[in-house]
This record gives C-alpha cells, structure tokens and sequence, in this order.
C-alpha cells in the first residue's frame, strides 16, 4: 500500500472503537504502526473526555497509547480561545475534557457575564442549561461549540451529538456558533504541527464523510473512509466529494 512512511491522524468513535467496544483489527494496526515506526495521531471531535481518560479506556481495551498521542476538539477550542482572548472567561455546556482543556490554557468557567458559552460534547443537558446560555449569548457573549457532528457512535446505537444539540440555543438566538473541531481546518493544522508532518505525507482514517473525509481533501491528506461507524457505503454517493478509498474497518487499511 505504499504507507511505509507515511503519518496517519486517525479518528476514534467508529474507527479505533464502537462505544465501549474494539473494533476488530485496530489493536493490530496500531501495533503495525509501532513497529514500522510510522508517527500518529488520534484526532477525536469527541470533547467530554481528557486525553487521559482516553488512554486509559484503550489500556482497558488492549490498546497502549500515551496522552500525548491523543488530541481532542477540546484542546482545540481551548487553543483557539486563548488565541483570542488570553485568560478569558467562559459558560460551559460539557464535560471534564472541555472544563480540564480550558482550565490548562488559564480560562476560568463563570456563570458571571462570560466572555463565550462554550458546548461541548455531555449527556447532562437540561433546560436550566439551554435558559443560560441563551441569556448571556443574548448579552454578547460569543458562541463556540468544539465539533458540528449531528449524530455519533455509541452502545445504544447513534445518539445526538453537538451539532444536534446546540440547535434549540441557536435556533433561540438567531446566532450560529462557530464550530472548532473537523472539518475546521485550524484543528487540522494543529493536529498536522502536533504530529510534525506534512499534508502530502499524511493520511487521514475516518468514518464520517461531512468531518473525516471533507476536512482530509481541504487539507491535502491523502483519505479513508471506513464503514465500522456512521457513514455506510450506500451513503457516500450523497456526497460531491469522495475519499481516495473505502475499507470496511481499519483491519482492511495496511494489511499484511
């Protein structure tokens, strides 16, 4: 396949795992990178775990994936903001991964004339929530949410994910939020300069058309959709665009 030395940035629900559950052949690819010496990165718009957590949950499934392999739509928006405003002030709407990401780059989280509502990826979502946000958004607080994905990956099948739920906040306020995470480019240059590669010499794994795939082609990545997540193949052709190759799982990439 030509990927002796290439760079792979790889998404994680739908591809290295379903929910709580290993996807037969990501163990054995991972291992092949580690032995081959190929550099990588795993690029989650999941934002409610650190990257921590999600070394320690691929341990648990078999897995060895230090943190800093590990980069989230989380670390993402809080880079951003504190491109914009050092040490800002923010509402959120998520979990530990965001409150951690954004404690580390000096923001503190306030109910108290917020400089941004920030929503993040959570399962605790509640109307008092939703009242909040709308009220300081209404006061000029800017509207950041870290992934636009409508739907994701889980135990009980595809759930609501940001994109969906940030919809009665925007639809409330009339403004839009500005989404960090894939296809944003300015995640993908900073997973590119987090794994010290170039565009040409790196492939993308995804299973997502709008996210994965679309952010690989507008960076230059080399593309691969697989079907072990959202996207299934009788989906793609609903698309203007095409990923460079279609596999069913990660155990059909690099094969032996």
């Amino acid at each position: 396949m030509g990927y002796e030395n290439k760079s792979f940035i790889m998404d994680m629900d739908g591809v290295i795992y379903f929910g709580n559950k290993l996807i037969d052949g990501a163990k054995e690819f991972i291992e092949k990178l580690n032995k081959n010496g190929n550099k990588y990165l795993f690029l989650t718009n999941n934002s409610s775990q650190t990257p921590l957590d999600i070394s320690k949950k691929l341990a648990y499934l078999g897995i060895e994936v230090p943190p800093k392999y590990i980069f989230t739509a989380a670390i993402a928006t809080a880079v951003f903001l504190n491109r914009q405003k050092r040490h800002g002030s923010a509402y959120v709407i998520g979990d530990a991964g965001l409150y951690n990401a954004l404690h580390d780059f000096g923001y503190h989280i306030t109910e108290f004339n917020p400089d941004y509502v920030v929503f993040g990826e959570t399962r605790t979502y509640s109307f008092e929530m939703i009242e909040k946000a709308c009220k300081f958004i209404s006061n000029g607080a800017k509207f950041i949410a870290t992934s636009p994905d409508i739907t994701g990956p889980s135990d009980y099948g595809i759930v609501p994910a940001v994109g969906a739920l940030t919809a009665p906040i925007e639809i409330a306020t009339g403004k839009k939020p500005y989404y960090i995470g894939k296809p944003n480019p300015l995640v993908m240059r900073s997973a590119l300069r987090r794994l010290g590669s170039h565009s040409e010499n790196t492939v993308i794994i995804g299973d997502r058309m709008d996210t994965d795939i679309v952010a690989g082609i507008e960076t230059g990545l080399e593309t691969i959709l697989v079907l072990s997540g959202v996207t299934k193949r009788e989906d793609v052709e609903n698309y203007p665009y095409h990923p460079d190759r279609i596999c069913e799982s990660i155990k059909d990439v690099w094969p032996d």
